[in-house]
């Protein structure tokens, strides 16, 4: 349930609002959005009635019932208001959100050795990239194959920041690496195999970095937005959603199928930021520029590009991955898209 709060309501009849609900056993949660601020209410308000709420306070302006089963993760939550997320990062703070220039984050899918991943780092920020991404842990289907540096690797991306300015974002793969993949990370990764790897959703939900979500590679939205949830549920707002590709009947020509419809119909759903993978989503870098464009189009608010100095040598999923010529061209091609769409940042919309 939400309550609506009218315009210019003192704060003071917020709070003693906010304290009468509380005293009724639920959690009020205040959102202040661009055009109101809203209550929203946890807990059980099955037997609560509209109209009686409506009369707790001449100040507010309705009541509502959240349908959906996804509570804090809904866009209902907010009244309509979409999240920004903001990450702070050597350069300053980036923001996530609807209303926000597009971010890229672009990287290896794995740390090799300190030597890559500067190289790495310097070529995608000077191309604009605003996040370095790069795996120190990695689940892989194989045993056998290469699973990451591990802690080892966290050093190299801190080395990375330093030498390009750039936001760092990381997968965290157990709730015991939570704390040192903190400590490095600008943002928490969750990867498609973890999605409902609920003591690790709990875990990044109690620490404050922001959290990117993938989704699971057979998640449903509606799963995907339930994980969400916990994360939410468990204290942290900052929460970004990252289609990566689902899988289905066909495989042959693509490692997953892409759903690019999930980025309208998230914003129908959500407040949350959302980002597209074509990396893993297609598997292959010849389709990553179109894919990443189309996602563009369709209204994403940012993108993950896997990028690697020599893919055919990369110890994990060179066949995906971008050169740095490759990367380059897309990132101009991108500028052009983003500009008509008034979504580049420190770029006006082309008239």
């Amino acid at each position: 349930m939400i309550v609506v709060m009218k315009d210019e309501t003192p704060s003071e009849a917020i709070e003693e609002l906010a304290l009468q609900f509380r005293q009724m056993g639920l959690t009020p949660e205040k959102i202040i959005g661009t055009q109101k601020v809203v209550i929203g209410l946890v807990g059980d308000t099955a037997s609560l009635d509209e109209a009686v709420v409506q009369q707790y306070s001449p100040f507010i302006e309705q009541v509502m019932r959240v349908g959906k089963k996804f509570k804090r993760a809904s866009l209902e939550y907010r009244h309509g208001d979409y999240t920004t997320v903001t990450v702070k990062t050597p350069q300053g703070s980036i923001a996530f959100g609807h209303h926000c220039p597009i971010v890229v984050m672009a990287g290896p899918c794995s740390v090799e050795n300190e030597e890559m991943i500067i190289a790495t780092a310097k070529h995608v920020g000077s191309c604009g990239a605003a996040f370095l991404r790069g795996g120190a842990y990695k689940p892989r289907t194989s045993p056998y194959d290469f699973q990451g540096h591990g802690e080892s690797a966290l050093d190299l991306l801190a080395a990375a920041r330093d030498a390009s300015g750039l936001g760092i974002i990381t997968e965290v793969m157990d709730t015991m690496d939570v704390d040192k993949v903190g400590a490095v990370a600008d943002i928490l990764q969750v990867g498609a195999r973890n999605m409902q790897n609920f003591p690790l959703l709990k875990k990044v939900g109690s620490q404050p970095k922001p959290v990117m979500l993938k989704r699971g590679p057979a998640a449903t939205i509606t799963e995907w937005l339930m994980a969400a949830e916990y994360i939410l549920a468990a204290g942290n707002p900052n929460v970004i959603l990252c289609e990566r590709g689902i899988r289905t009947f066909d495989s042959q020509y693509t490692r997953n199928t892409l759903d690019v419809s999930a980025i309208p119909v998230l914003k129908t759903l959500t407040h949350l930021p959302v980002v597209i993978d074509p990396s893993h989503g297609t598997g292959k870098s010849q389709f990553v520029p179109m894919m990443s464009k189309a996602s563009v189009a369709a209204g994403t608010d940012a993108l993950i590009i896997e990028v690697h100095p020599n893919p055919a040598q990369a110890l994990s999923d060179g066949p995906q991955s971008l050169p740095f010529a490759d990367f380059a061209e897309l990132m101009k091609e991108l500028e052009h898209l983003g500009r008509a769409l008034g979504r580049w940042p420190g770029i006006p919309a082309l008239a």
